[in-house]
């Protein structure tokens, strides 16, 4: 069993395994996106207060869901890197980074257009919406600090632990709107024993969770595969791939 786990660290495998996945979640992400968005924005009825502006959160909902997704599996293949020297997880830790920061930024965008019409301001200083601008300075942050490092393992071990320190902040985000007076509404989808939405809007929403979950592990596949053949170039299962 050890054995099959330790595959995951050889950098051919994850390679092989990687360009054989990748294509299926982009089908299936694909299908979804499709699906949730026409369920959502044609299927699902107006919102008896908010009209058809609530339709943003079939985005803002899933990107902000996958912004703290993302970091915490940055956090913990920094974590993984660190301990273990592990070169796979501090390379699914650096391809995570631009695509944790454009769910970031997708969930603070959409989020703000969503609040023009309903709180009459593009911003407010809410814990909710301070704490997720504080998780896109991280990002920022971790892809500039890899970038301004000249020495690759000194840029490594300085990005994995930033990364390791910033996760303090995904609960922060989490239980903001519980722990302090704030404009964000709380939670939804996460009351099993009685969510807060109808079903006809419940289920596209889900579907588009999936959906951009299967987004990013399309991107961070892509990704690897590229940070892979980047370190291990002058290795010679490389040149046998691409000559295959």
């Amino acid at each position: 069993m050890f054995k099959w786990i330790h595959r995951f660290g050889s950098p051919p495998f994850v390679y092989r395994l990687s360009g054989r996945i990748a294509p299926v979640l982009g089908v299936l992400c694909l299908i979804l996106m499709l699906t949730g968005l026409y369920l959502g924005l044609v299927v699902a009825p107006a919102d008896y207060e908010q009209g058809d502006s609530y339709r943003i959160i079939f985005v803002h909902v899933p990107a902000a869901w996958m912004s703290m997704f993302v970091y915490v599996v940055m956090a913990v293949s920094s974590a993984i890197f660190l301990i273990w020297k592990m070169k796979l997880a501090d390379i699914v830790a650096q391809a995570s980074a631009p695509i944790g920061a454009s769910f970031t930024f997708i969930a603070l965008m959409s989020g703000s257009l969503w609040g023009k019409p309903m709180w009459g301001t593009w911003w407010v200083w809410d814990a909710r919406l301070t704490s997720e601008l504080l998780l896109l300075f991280l990002y920022l942050g971790y892809i500039a600090l890899r970038n301004a490092i000249e020495h690759p393992q000194l840029a490594a071990r300085t990005a994995a632990i930033l990364a390791v320190v910033g996760v303090v902040n995904i609960p922060i985000i989490h239980f903001s709107v519980d722990w302090w007076n704030t404009l964000h509404q709380p939670a939804t989808i996460t009351k099993f024993d009685k969510p807060s939405m109808h079903p006809s809007m419940l289920k596209p929403l889900l579907i588009m969770v999936v959906a951009f979950q299967l987004l990013y592990f399309y991107n961070l596949l892509v990704r690897v595969r590229s940070g892979i053949l980047q370190r291990e170039k002058r290795a010679a299962w490389v040149a046998k791939e691409l000559e295959n």
